[in-house]
């Protein structure tokens, strides 16, 4: 096998696995969708059902929700940082030794569509899970707020105990 076939063996594995890369992190998308997806309905089914004393499952599952949003942004960013390393620093240095740079070409052309674009399809990822992190920290809020409220009664309730009696 010559350097040129090795080079251009090499370039196609490469692709290949960035495109795996890519499958994976829609499918990792899918997954969060569909834990987010499950978190609202189990607060809909579950509203009424508590826990230890006075927490709810509402308010379990808007934790569990809030937490999710976040790794799904986490996730997110990195995918995109690794997609971006695959692109730029791995595939684009290979295409140097190719006649033909199809990599750096459709490179250059995100780089341009991003310029005149507000969104691309990251950014919607990033949106949805940031929509969905507040609405699980506002059901959150919604739901701790009264029980903050009745701890905070019960320790008023105790201080003027220990007060009418003369402590």
């Amino acid at each position: 096998m010559d350097r040129d076939e090795l080079i251009l063996n090499t370039y196609k594995s490469y692709c290949a696995q960035k495109e795996n890369f890519i499958d994976r992190n829609f499918s990792t998308n899918k997954f969060y969708i569909t834990a987010v997806v499950v978190l609202i309905f189990a607060l809909i089914y579950t509203g009424n059902v508590i826990f230890l004393n006075m927490i709810s499952a509402t308010l379990v599952f808007s934790i569990l929700g809030v937490s999710i949003c976040a790794m799904w942004w986490m996730n997110v960013d990195s995918y995109n940082t690794l997609i971006k390393v695959k692109y730029a620093n791995v595939i684009e240095k290979i295409e140097e030794k190719l006649p033909v740079k199809p990599f750096t070409d459709e490179y250059q052309g995100i780089d341009e569509f991003r310029k005149n674009k507000v969104f691309m399809f990251s950014d919607i990822q990033k949106f949805i899970a940031a929509l969905a992190a507040v609405f699980f920290f506002a059901v959150c809020v919604n739901e701790i707020t009264p029980l903050v409220m009745t701890i905070f009664n019960k320790i008023i309730n105790t201080i003027l105990k220990f007060k009418s009696c003369g402590i």
